[in-house]
């Protein structure tokens, strides 16, 4: 269920909220090659099934980064945010991989705000701890924690 946030105000209330958790999505060959080919990492362990088929993972993966580019739309699923004039994805403080991504696997979002501090220019700045789930697995694909600011 998406958490909607209405301004500022709404968002500073949400300070040590678990948002919870998206659906489960799976991670296909297609989806692992469209990301080779827009980063020009074609890598083997990703893109060759044949070759990954003997390599350490017995398949072929999906890219780490392609993994962390799945939190965007999979954040905006968790929580919407109304009434401000401008929101920026401000960086990452911190992020592991600590579990590969096979083809075939279904991944998913939690979420949980860390904290909500105004800024200098009208503004507010999020800290949230993301982690991105793996089905079947005791080990997390990714763990992040993200900066976004928001602005009235």
């Amino acid at each position: 269920m998406t958490t909607t946030a209405r301004g500022l105000a709404d968002l500073l209330a949400l300070a040590g909220r678990d948002l919870g958790r998206t659906p489960w999505r799976e991670i296909t060959q297609d989806r692992v090659d469209t990301f080779a080919d827009a980063t020009d990492d074609h890598q083997w362990i990703h893109t060759d099934p044949a070759r990954a088929a003997s390599g350490p993972f017995g398949g072929t993966i999906a890219h780490g980064y392609l993994t962390l580019s799945l939190v965007i739309p999979m954040f905006g699923e968790l929580l919407a945010v109304d009434g401000v004039r401008m929101s920026v994805n401000y960086g990452l403080d911190k992020v592991r991989f600590p579990s590969p991504v096979p083809v075939g696997a279904k991944v998913r979002l939690a979420g949980r705000v860390a904290e909500v501090t105004p800024t200098a220019d009208d503004g507010v700045q999020m800290v949230l701890d993301f982690t991105v789930e793996l089905a079947g697995s005791d080990k997390p694909a990714c763990v992040a924690r993200a900066v976004y600011r928001h602005y009235a």
